[in-house]
């Protein structure tokens, strides 16, 4: 099984005021290399969403050495992991122009059914994506630990945040988490980030948010009756 691989030059579009790789792209990114290298793996639309069946991200994380910059030459490297059972392992690695690593990232996908929202076995539907071990993986993610909360606010889902699925995509969290966190409009180099996705929001909810900052970290979560999702950061001292 081949990797995907597409070298990047990173545009104005691409980065933020401190000309970095702005987070929300990095994760635009790497998803679209998985989305298209599923598809290059003979699991594309036709298999999926033609029947019915959404591809969801539950849960990603990413550890950043450093964010590249504009007018930089990235490569990013992807590949699949053994799949488990209903989640398929995908990972990540962005190197700079000399083929040092920069960022190293991974996610747990699954199917779930357009109509109901449920989760499906893709063995029922023959969904198969044979996996790759490298050596280079990170561990899988797992539920981000909380913080104390000390700020709140609402937040009203604009259509510009939805997509094909009918929901908020899994990106847009970090244009959000970046509006709430004062250390990425003050410039503080994110050293890692890992998310969890437990409950989908649609177009006009009202999500409940809630963040803190301990020492390096910061940490948000949002709900709307249900916890929805979480994330948790780091940034350098």
């Amino acid at each position: 099984m081949s990797f995907y691989e597409r070298q990047f030059l990173l545009r104005s579009k691409d980065v933020d005021m401190y000309r970095r790789l702005r987070l929300s792209r990095l994760f635009e990114l790497l998803q679209e290399a998985a989305i298209t290298h599923t598809e290059e793996l003979g699991m594309g639309r036709e298999k999926t969403l033609d029947k019915g069946l959404l591809w969801v991200v539950t849960m990603q994380q990413a550890e950043i050495l450093r964010m590249p910059e504009y007018d930089e030459t990235i490569t990013l490297r992807s590949w699949p992991g053994e799949t488990m059972h209903v989640f398929f392992p995908r990972y990540y690695q962005l190197n700079d122009a000399a083929g040092h690593p920069l960022v190293k990232a991974n996610a747990l996908w699954m199917l779930v059914d357009e109509k109901t929202r449920r989760m499906i076995f893709p063995d029922r539907y023959g969904v198969v994506i044979n996996g790759l071990v490298t050596g280079e993986e990170l561990p899988l993610p797992s539920a981000p630990p909380r913080l104390p909360c000390t700020e709140e606010k609402a937040f009203t889902v604009p259509f510009s945040y939805v997509d094909l699925n009918g929901h908020m995509n899994n990106t847009r969290y970090f244009d959000l988490m970046e509006d709430c966190i004062p250390a990425a409009a003050e410039g503080k180099r994110l050293k890692s980030i890992g998310t969890e996705y437990t409950s989908e929001v649609c177009l006009g909810d009202v999500l409940s948010l809630r963040w803190g900052a301990q020492d390096e970290e910061c940490y948000l979560e949002g709900a709307l009756e249900k916890p929805c999702f979480r994330m948790r950061m780091k940034y350098e001292e």
